[in-house]
C-alpha cells in the first residue's frame, strides 16, 4: 500500500479516470495479426481540466506544494503545442494563480501551429506568454530568470520543470499506478508515450512499490532508447525515495521503445497518422499528434510484432492532448 497522505495536494482532477476495453479496436486488429491482447484504455484525457490530460495528476500535488510555499504565480515551459503548459494555465485558473509560460519553438510550421490548438487555450485560459524562445534554448535557466525578476517586482513565483517532471509531480501517477493496481482485470502490461520523463518514472516507482509485476512500457516522442530509459530510471528511483526512504527501482523496470519518433519531437509520421485515425474511427477516441499519436503507433507496431500474447491484458494510457490536433489540420487535411 502506497499512502500519499502526506503531500500537499490540491484537488484539480476527475479521479479516478476511467479504464475501458476497446472491443472494436481488438476486434478488428484480430482480423490481421495472430498474437493481440486484450487492449484497454486509462482515460487520463478524461481528467476534466481545459480538456484533461496527464499534467493534471501532476499538478494537483505541484499546486500543492506551491500553496504551501505561499506562492503568487507559476511559471512553467513547453514547447509550442504544449499540452502541461496549457493544464498549468487552467490550473492557476482553478486556485487564483497567475501564471507565465514560457514556450520553445522546437518546430517552426504555420501560423496555425502558432496560434491555435492549445496557444489559443494558454490565453483563453488568461496566462502570460511570456517569451517564445528558439529551439535548443535552456529552458530552466529562462524560467530561473524569469523568477527572479518576479521575485525582485516583489512576487512569489514557483518554477515547474517542463511537463511537471520531477518527483513532486511524478507522485501524480503514482497515484494512477494505485488505480491500476486495483482494475477489474489482471494488468500485464501498461503502454504510453513518454517524453520529459514522469508519467513513466511515477507508473514504474508506483507499481513497484505495490509490488504489481504489470510491465510499464514508454513509447518515446523525443529521444533514443538509452537516454530515455535512463532519464526515466533517475526519476523513478527519486520518486519511489520520496514516498519510502529505502525503495529501490531496479534498471530492468523501464522499458522504451524508440522506434516511432521519427523527424524528432512534434514532427509528424505516417505511423501517428493511421494510428490517430484508427482509434477515431474505431471507438470514436481523439489521440494528440504529439504524444498519444505516436504512443499508440508504438503500441500498435508492439502488437504487430508479437510483443504480446492474446492472453494478456494490455493497457493504453491516454495522456491526452487532442487540442493540438488544430495545430496540425496541414497533416490531417493537407488540400
Amino acid at each position: 500500500m502506497v499512502s500519499l497522505a502526506r503531500f500537499p495536494r490540491h484537488p484539480l482532477g476527475h479521479f479516478p479516470t476511467p479504464l475501458e476495453p476497446l472491443t472494436r479496436l481488438t476486434e478488428r486488429l484480430r482480423e490481421t495479426h495472430r498474437h493481440v491482447p486484450s487492449l484497454w484504455i486509462k482515460r487520463d484525457d478524461c481528467t476534466g481540466l481545459a480538456t484533461g490530460g496527464n499534467k493534471t495528476r501532476k499538478l494537483e500535488f505541484l499546486v500543492g506544494d506551491a500553496l504551501r510555499e505561499g506562492a503568487d504565480t507559476l511559471i512553467t515551459q513547453g514547447a509550442t503545442q504544449s499540452n502541461h503548459a496549457r493544464q498549468t494555465a487552467a490550473a492557476a485558473a482553478r486556485t487564483g494563480l497567475d501564471c507565465r509560460l514560457l514556450l520553445e519553438r522546437r518546430q517552426v510550421r504555420d501560423e496555425e501551429y502558432e496560434q491555435s490548438g492549445n496557444v489559443l487555450l494558454d490565453g483563453i485560459l488568461g496566462a502570460e506568454i511570456a517569451g517564445r524562445l528558439p529551439a535548443g534554448t535552456d529552458m530552466q535557466a529562462a524560467m530561473e530568470e524569469l523568477a527572479e525578476r518576479l521575485r525582485g517586482e516583489g512576487r512569489r513565483p514557483y518554477v515547474i520543470p517542463g511537463g511537471g517532471s520531477n518527483p513532486i509531480g511524478a507522485l501524480g501517477y503514482v497515484a494512477c499506478a494505485a488505480e491500476l493496481d486495483t482494475a477489474p482485470v489482471p494488468i500485464d502490461w501498461v503502454v504510453h508515450a513518454t517524453g520529459s520523463t514522469g508519467t513513466q518514472a511515477g507508473l514504474v516507482a508506483g507499481l513497484r512499490l505495490l509490488n504489481n509485476d504489470a510491465a510499464v512500457l514508454g513509447i518515446s516522442v523525443r529521444q533514443k532508447e538509452d537516454p530515455q530509459r535512463a532519464a526515466v530510471h533517475g526519476l523513478a528511483q527519486r520518486t519511489a525515495e520520496l514516498c519510502a526512504a529505502d525503495a529501490r527501482v531496479p534498471e530492468t523496470a523501464v522499458l522504451v521503445d524508440d522506434r516511432w519518433v521519427g523527424g524528432g519531437y512534434g514532427v509528424p509520421t505516417d505511423a501517428m497518422v493511421d494510428a490517430i485515425r484508427l482509434l477515431a474511427t474505431t471507438e470514436g477516441i481523439l489521440l494528440d499528434p504529439v504524444y498519444s499519436g505516436k504512443g499508440f503507433a508504438g503500441l500498435l507496431g508492439n502488437i504487430a510484432d508479437g510483443r504480446f500474447t492474446a492472453e494478456e491484458h494490455v493497457v493504453f494510457v491516454h495522456t491526452g492532448g487532442s487540442a493540438g490536433l488544430f495545430g496540425y489540420r496541414s497533416t490531417f487535411s493537407p488540400s
